[in-house]
């Protein structure tokens, strides 16, 4: 609201109340984009940040969710499909035809890799059927908010009508939200430490799907905080077997004594989105019925 200027006082008087009114000094903390913004607010910026999520979550009863990571890069197979019969009926362009012919390997990767798109699409529709409570919401599909795997897996979620979260980052070339996520349980940060900290927080699973180095990062601070027992154990499941197995090779991680053998046991492989479903939900299926009475 802005605040009167009383028209009574001398020119100088009314110039000077002005100035006053006008100055950074004189606005309400929330309202200072300069302060807001500075290095001296960040503590503050980062507290609020968490805050906001965290309220809005609670307000409409997530109580826990499972994580979808994987790349953006991966595109719907009827895409992948049209983009490969289009470089193909291309004429071979004379002058660089070795350009061309890497285009249309490409192509064959993409296409090879959009398969990952059905499986996440998949898993969240065998997931998000758990979901029966009606006061509040179990297993709820929550991703990175983008394009690729997450898109799939939001909406996996959405074909059954369940809600499904997308917690978005801001980039300097910004990624707007899939058109999957649900309105209301769309959120977008700007700290990558807030949105780690709100994808684990009420996740009871993990899975990750093939993807670069943001699936990378995800997947292995979520291994070390379960292996250090800083949260606790839940499945992380991993869909591709060929892919996961020729990325990194665990067992000379064991070999090297750099993990314990048993830590091989904080996650598994798996071939299909299906069969990651299948492992979560078996985890904790297990886990109720060894809980007392």
């Amino acid at each position: 609201m802005e605040t009167a200027i009383d028209t009574a006082g001398t020119g100088t008087e009314r110039r000077h109340l002005e100035t006053i009114l006008a100055s950074p000094t004189y606005r309400l903390a929330e309202e200072d984009t300069a302060f807001m913004e500075s290095d001296d607010a960040r503590a503050s910026r980062l507290a609020l940040e968490f805050l906001r999520a965290d309220l809005y979550l609670r307000n409409l009863r997530i109580n826990s969710t499972v994580t979808v990571f994987g790349g953006s890069r991966v595109i719907e197979p009827q895409v992948a499909r049209a983009e490969l019969a289009r470089l193909q009926a291309l004429a071979t362009p004379a002058a660089d035809p070795e350009a061309h012919a890497e285009l249309v390997k490409r192509a064959h990767q993409t296409l090879a890799l959009s398969r990952y798109y059905d499986e996440a699409r998949s898993l969240a529709r065998a997931l998000t059927r758990r979901d029966s409570c009606t006061q509040c919401h179990e297993f709820v599909v929550a991703t990175g908010g983008g394009p690729g795997i997450m898109e799939a897996a939001n909406r996996g979620a959405a074909d059954i009508g369940a809600p499904t979260i997308g917690f978005n980052i801001r980039l300097p070339s910004e990624q707007p939200p899939n058109a999957y996520v649900t309105p209301t349980l769309a959120f977008r940060f700007h700290y990558f430490a807030l949105r780690k900290m709100h994808l684990l927080l009420r996740a009871r699973a993990l899975i990750a799907f093939p993807g670069g180095f943001g699936t990378l990062d995800e997947l292995f601070e979520a291994l070390n905080l379960v292996q250090t027992r800083t949260i606790s154990p839940m499945p992380i499941v991993l869909v591709g077997v060929e892919h996961w197995r020729r990325l990194i090779d665990f067992e000379h991680l064991v070999d090297q004594g750099l993990i314990e053998a048993r830590d091989r046991e904080l996650f598994s492989i798996v071939e299909t989105g299906i069969d990651a479903a299948r492992c979560i939900l078996d985890f904790h299926a297990a886990g109720t019925a060894r809980a007392p009475a």
